[in-house]
């Protein structure tokens, strides 16, 4: 990278630890990576893509600047465990709103 390249550098990765681990982020680390993946999911969620895994080609035609952001903020397992589990999120809260449609009521919680 040069003195003046418009290329922002990328934040270190991992470093590894003395028995050859990966050391867990920090807290502020972690604090750019949720930063990092709201802003990409809120990009997704304005052009109403719900599975950036599955529909990775207009994910990154529309979010490509959010996406890469949260990749390079983020470690890779994180990523891909983030972009699941709002597949998963939505597929849940879409069921919950069919239950409720079909008048489901919750059942009690007892306390044991």
């Amino acid at each position: 990278m040069g003195w003046f390249s418009s290329e922002s550098p990328k934040p270190a990765g991992p470093k590894p630890s003395s028995d050859g681990a990966f050391e867990a982020p920090d807290r502020s680390r972690r604090a750019q990576c949720w930063e990092a993946r709201d802003a990409y999911f809120r990009c997704l969620d304005q052009h109403n893509i719900i599975d950036s895994v599955t529909n990775k080609d207009t994910a990154a035609a529309q979010c490509g600047k959010e996406g890469q952001v949260f990749e390079q903020n983020c470690a890779s397992s994180w990523v891909q465990y983030f972009k699941k589990r709002r597949i998963v999120d939505y597929k849940k809260e879409q069921t919950l709103k069919q239950l409720e449609a079909e008048g489901a009521q919750p059942l009690p919680q007892s306390r044991a």
